[in-house]
């Protein structure tokens, strides 16, 4: 309930904000020669509301999900499971730990800017700067230096580390992207190896054995899940993926 008016509440402050810039009038009302009146919705809000699809994918790439989805994608890969689990799996479960993760930071916003602004305590403009602070504690957390330093000298802007308020958001989305792109290459560079070194002692194997024409995918792929399976491998997978985040 409290993602979901977080979600509410960007969606139709920044509906309100892009249509106040532009002068755009939401309903129009004509009327006509007989005393009727007529109203139309604009074409502008249509767009704007188009605008808003890419809504989900801005706060997706500002919360935890790319990480979890690229790791359990290239856990998928090193098994050799090829499309088990499917893509619906992954996309849900990489959701659903998403919000489990950002539950802290969620509860945040919906505490010092969702509730206030539906109370009517707070501006709009002003609810949508305390929101963003949460976020980006969050992203600043687990950024690395050096991908921030780089996209600030990039843009060509002054902060302060110390203080959010001076990190745009042009800045950091990009930053924490790029090092959570890294962080999770290197998590799926870990879980690969032990698959590795079972690949390399089947087709070792098959090569003295002189079945040559034999997969040694097909033979090592029940070792692979049967090593996962012992090992509890889901567990150990979403335990560090879930440790790996730093939520203050």
């Amino acid at each position: 309930m409290k993602t979901l008016s977080i979600l509410i509440l960007f969606m139709f402050y920044s509906m309100g904000s892009m249509a106040s810039a532009a002068g755009i009038d939401a309903l129009t009302m004509t009327t006509n020669a007989n005393g009727s009146e007529t109203y139309t919705l604009s074409i502008q809000v249509l767009l704007l509301m188009t605008m808003m699809a890419f809504l989900p994918a801005a706060l997706l790439m500002m919360t935890c999900f790319t990480r979890i989805v690229i790791v359990l994608a290239l856990l998928r890969q090193a098994i050799g499971t090829m499309s088990t689990p499917t893509n619906q799996i992954i996309i849900g479960l990489g959701l659903f730990l998403t919000f489990f993760i950002m539950a802290p930071v969620f509860d945040r916003v919906y505490d010092e800017a969702a509730k206030p602004y539906m109370d009517g305590t707070m501006e709009g403009d002003v609810a949508l700067k305390m929101a963003q602070v949460p976020f980006k504690r969050f992203m600043m957390d687990q950024v690395r230096d050096t991908d921030l330093s780089l996209f600030v000298e990039l843009s060509g802007v002054t902060i302060d580390e110390a203080n959010l308020d001076s990190i745009p958001l042009t800045v950091l989305v990009p930053a924490y992207v790029t090092s959570e792109l890294k962080t999770a290459f290197q998590i799926g560079f870990i879980i690969f190896i032990p698959f590795l070194i079972i690949d390399l002692v089947v087709a070792s194997v098959l090569m003295a054995m002189g079945m040559m024409m034999l997969s040694p995918l097909i033979v090592s792929l029940p070792f692979k899940i049967m090593l996962f399976v012992l090992v509890d491998g889901w567990v150990l997978v979403i335990g560090t993926l879930a440790s790996s985040f730093y939520v203050t």
